[in-house]
């Protein structure tokens, strides 16, 4: 009997996975209605723990230099902090953003140009989260986080019960069609609810699935240096979930996804005070 056919097997991580994402989202939602410090430390930790364990997958036994630039990016990003409170500076802080992923570079292989991008990529999602809840509120957050939240648990009970053909076996291969879908309609719904109680424009609705294909891309990403490094998780720190850059590599994507779309239309994000 195979483990899609036993129930035990299919929902096996269920009871840890859920046991994390309580205490992640009690400790998130506080930090992000909360705003400040609370706020840009999450942020600054997240950031360094996901820095460190790209640079472990990518460059495995060098402990102390993949500490040191996990522990870089979290520095740079907290200088980033300090300039949030002056928007001139902070535009000449952001090229300090690649001096973590270019100090990593030192000891890299085949794999430099990963870790230079997906580092890089990570500097500027953490960057855009507290340039966003700076700009935008809690709500910007609230639903960006509900939409890949929404997305994930969606595609998680979609794929685990419908299955079906796979969405990019190469790289992703527990990833369905069903699944993805499901993701996409779950964070239509997420966008419906944030215009119902914000107020933003309609266009939310679409807007929001469009994230949501986002942080998928980014979940297949990592999913792909993951294979290419011959990992299962990047980490261990999260039962149930792996590491933080498995809980927050879609949140990294659909961050990405804002700025970018940002820079070319005028976004319906919803606003609710700060």
């Amino acid at each position: 009997m195979t483990s899609m056919d036993n129930p035990k097997g299919r929902w096996g991580d269920l009871q840890s996975r859920t046991a994390s994402a309580v205490v992640m989202v009690l400790v998130g939602g506080a930090a992000v209605i909360w705003g400040g410090l609370p706020f840009a430390a999450l942020v600054v930790v997240s950031s360094g723990l996901m820095l460190w364990e790209l640079a472990r997958m990518t460059a495995p036994g060098r402990p102390w230099i993949n500490a040191a630039v996990g522990g870089l990016g979290a520095v740079v990003l907290a200088v980033l902090v300090m300039a949030l409170e002056l928007p001139r500076d902070f535009l000449v802080a952001v090229p300090l953003l690649a001096l973590a992923p270019v100090a990593g570079l030192q000891g890299e292989r085949g794999d430099r140009g990963i870790f230079l991008a997906y580092g890089l990529a990570l500097m500027l999602a953490g960057a855009g989260l507290l340039s966003l809840r700076a700009t935008g509120g809690a709500a910007t957050i609230l639903w960006l986080v509900l939409v890949v939240g929404a997305s994930d648990v969606m595609g998680y009970f979609a794929g685990r019960s419908l299955g079906g053909p796979k969405f990019w076996p190469a790289v992703s291969p527990k990833k369905t069609w069903s699944g993805t879908v499901a993701g996409w309609l779950g964070a239509a719904i997420v966008g419906l609810g944030f215009v119902l109680i914000t107020g933003a424009g309609w266009g939310l609705i679409i807007l929001s699935p469009v994230i949501a294909l986002a942080g998928q891309l980014g979940d297949i990403v990592e999913s792909w240096i993951k294979r290419r490094s011959g990992v299962k998780d990047s980490s261990s720190l999260i039962p149930g979930h792996g590491g933080v850059l498995d809980r927050f590599d879609a949140l990294a994507g659909a961050v990405l996804a804002v700025l970018v779309l940002g820079l070319l239309v005028d976004l319906p994000l919803p606003e609710m005070g700060n």
